[in-house]
């Protein structure tokens, strides 16, 4: 059983339906063993590791559920995204997790109400990514972990790309930042990084000629690697996304 929440919000909101099927979500197969389902894994497992076992766990920005579904047996989670349609089929997919209408920039949740937050490529999203962090500065208890992604502008083949690189495909990222950046928004809202590191090379193709299924197997070898086994070893500038591991002072 879970509690359906909704607060009102005056934001404007880019993300309804067709966002879940367009931009960088245009080819994405929401499948059992696809790609994107493997991230949420490794995103799960993470939580597993450096978070406490039924705590509160936050995930900002939960799109259709399919990770808070696969946390909502560990851990106590809430679900919150600005997007009311995804809201709607998350509660057929995590249906043990209660779900929250709101914008990352004004969470309304009490002090230190969460042991662990996910917020999984939403800070490029938003006009004051800052105000975002601080926010999880003040939501998430001391001792608690934040686990954030986001496009990494110092990916070692984003030049290869250039402006066809998958961090400039979406319209909505207005926020790109280069990680010092990010990760100084993270130590001034009292946090500690623990782990900083990459995804992986999965924005193939990266060359031309070369066919396109080849240098998948090539290049997202790694990431694909680190993926599936949980493993963690990309440096930050081995992959096209930066994922912070932080524990909250």
């Amino acid at each position: 059983m879970y509690l359906f929440l909704v607060y009102p919000y005056t934001f404007p909101v880019p993300f309804d339906e067709s966002y879940f099927s367009s931009n960088t979500y245009k080819d994405v197969s929401f499948a059992k063993f696809s790609q994107y389902w493997w991230s949420n894994r490794f995103y799960a497992i993470l939580a597993h590791r450096y978070g406490k076992r039924g705590v509160r766990l936050l995930e900002i920005g939960s799109g259709l559920g399919h990770l808070a579904g696969q946390l909502e047996n560990t851990f106590e989670t809430v679900a919150a995204d600005v997007n009311p349609w995804a809201l709607k089929q998350s509660q057929g997919v995590a249906r043990h997790t209660s779900h929250v209408t709101s914008s990352a920039e004004e969470l309304p949740f009490d002090d230190g109400a969460f042991g662990v937050v996910i917020i999984k490529h939403v800070v490029e999203h938003l006009p004051h990514p800052e105000k975002a962090i601080a926010e999880l500065g003040r939501v998430i208890a001391p001792g608690g972990v934040l686990i954030l992604a986001t496009p990494n502008l110092d990916s070692l083949l984003k030049p290869l790309k250039g402006e066809k690189w998958i961090g400039f495909q979406d319209p909505t990222h207005i926020s790109l930042k280069p990680p010092t950046e990010w990760l100084a928004l993270i130590r001034n809202a009292d946090f500690s990084p623990q782990l900083v590191f990459a995804d992986g090379f999965w924005d193939a193709p990266y060359i031309p000629v070369i066919p396109k299924s080849i240098q998948k197997l090539f290049f997202g070898s790694l990431g694909g690697f680190q993926a599936m086994t949980g493993f963690v070893f990309l440096p930050l500038k081995w992959g096209e996304s930066m994922v912070v591991v932080a524990r909250k002072r």
